[in-house]
């Protein structure tokens, strides 16, 4: 959870700053080149996670077998010159197996010592491929990587390296044989993104690209010093006031037994999103800002980053899933009437 402030929030950029947000809107643009020499479509799933990557969240990746996940994140690894690491999460799998752990070995000494040897979850870009498959006691470690960055083995703790972001994937078909995220998890995703199929002409693309010579080898754009100086200039985009309020307007609409939620919702929605969501969209909006070019927050930075956001932390009662309505369409309707109040 990120803390208070001491001091009020800037209300303007200085000129160092608004020429790194020139050179930040840039990079986005070549990072987008370079993804699409590989990556077909997918356009909106690719500004969703750099807006993610900047503002120091993690993401989970919805969608079915095949639509090019896992080659999204290794190419968005390689084209930032992160190290990355991928954990294909199984029923069997324990926390030391994505942790590490302790191994003893003889020194050259001739004495024998406990070395520690670091799992996968040490990289900057770790890749959870279908994370609820694995048992919870592997998911606690995760989270706490997640949350606090930094793993405890055998009462020792170990600070992971920054930036360190986590993208988890989840196949929404198939559920035999996996555990739930708890929402406590699920609530530490900044962004739930979700792929749907490609068109008929991306689809052709994909055929044509795939099926011929070997992927190239893309550029990088940006070192980890780098990502590190942007995402601490995201932090000092301006927010007007109007902007705060209404993100927390929003979230508070989602929680059905407070006051601010409407009549419609609350048959609909049986737990709505925590303080950690209006965090989340401020973050996010000052991310989506800062890559379009944008000096200061709109209010268009926020709708653009509600679903996202929102859809992953409302729970659904069964008569809103009886009646076909899923926690998306929720969203959406909230953020139509509460910008119809805000400009009204």
């Amino acid at each position: 959870m990120i803390t208070a402030s001491a001091s009020p929030p800037a209300t303007k950029l200085n000129v160092d700053d608004v020429a790194a947000l020139d050179r930040l809107r840039s990079v986005y643009g070549r990072l987008k080149q370079e993804l699409g020499r590989v990556i077909i479509g997918q356009e909106e799933t690719i500004e969703r996670l750099t807006i993610c990557l900047f503002a120091r969240g993690h993401a989970l990746l919805m969608g079915v077998p095949g639509l090019a996940k896992t080659l999204l994140v290794s190419k968005l690894a390689e084209t930032v010159s992160l190290k990355f690491s991928r954990i294909q999460f199984t029923p069997d799998l324990m926390p030391m197996d994505i942790t590490g752990t302790d191994i003893l070995q003889e020194t050259a000494a001739g004495r024998r010592e406990f070395l520690f040897v670091p799992g996968p979850v040490f990289a900057n870009i770790v890749l959870a491929d279908e994370i609820n498959r694995a048992p919870p006691k592997t998911q606690a470690a995760m989270l706490e990587a997640m949350q606090e960055h930094k793993v405890t083995v055998v009462g020792k703790t170990s600070q992971l390296a920054p930036p360190f972001f986590v993208l988890a994937t989840q196949n929404p078909v198939e559920q035999e044989g996996t555990y739930p995220l708890p929402e406590a998890q699920l609530d530490r995703f900044m962004f739930l993104i979700e792929l749907d199929y490609p068109n008929e002409e991306e689809e052709v693309a994909i055929a044509r690209t795939t099926t011929g010579e070997p992927a190239p080898a893309l550029a990088h754009v940006m070192t980890a010093a780098e990502i590190i100086d942007y995402q601490q200039l995201v932090r000092r985009v301006p927010v007007p006031d109007h902007i705060y309020r209404f993100a927390a307007k929003l979230v508070r609409k989602t929680r059905p037994k407070g006051d601010s939620a409407p009549a419609w919702l609350k048959p609909l929605v049986s737990w709505g999103a925590g303080p950690r969501a209006v965090q989340n969209l401020v973050l996010g909006a000052k991310s989506r800002a800062a890559i379009s070019g944008s000096y200061m927050v709109r209010l268009e930075d926020v709708e653009a980053v509600a679903a996202p956001v929102l859809t992953h932390r409302l729970i659904t009662t069964f008569a809103a899933q009886a009646e076909g309505i899923d926690a998306k369409q929720i969203v959406a309707r909230l953020v139509k009437e509460t910008i119809e109040e805000q400009v009204g």
